[in-house]
């Protein structure tokens, strides 16, 4: 994969991930937080984008979105590598919900 079909794919999947954000955002604002994993400052934000706003900041060359597990663990859990398939996706759920959300950037 060469530097700018990298370069396409970050901004195809931002702009997928922008619009799909603000989508749940306005559907249902507290499940969103929760789900995305954002503050609800950042949520605001992301709910009061116009269009030509989206295709702005998805052309940046950075990912938008990110894991939100940062061990491995939690990936297992996720992963179904344990014996209680149903518990651990439950556990990783409880767990990613206690981390902080993500402050944007000033």
């Amino acid at each position: 994969m060469d530097n700018s079909q990298l370069l396409n794919e970050i901004r195809e999947t931002n702009l997928t991930y922008l619009l799909l954000a603000q989508r749940m955002i306005k559907d249902d604002k507290v499940a969103a937080l929760f789900r995305l994993g954002i503050a609800k400052d950042a949520a605001e934000l992301i709910e009061s984008l116009t269009p030509a706003q989206m295709l702005k900041i998805a052309a940046g060359n950075m990912l938008l979105c990110r894991f939100r597990f940062d061990n491995r663990v939690l990936g297992d859990m996720l992963c179904g590598y344990v014996k209680d398939k149903i518990m651990a996706s439950s556990h990783a759920a409880v767990l990613m919900a206690g981390e902080k959300a993500e402050p944007i950037a000033a």
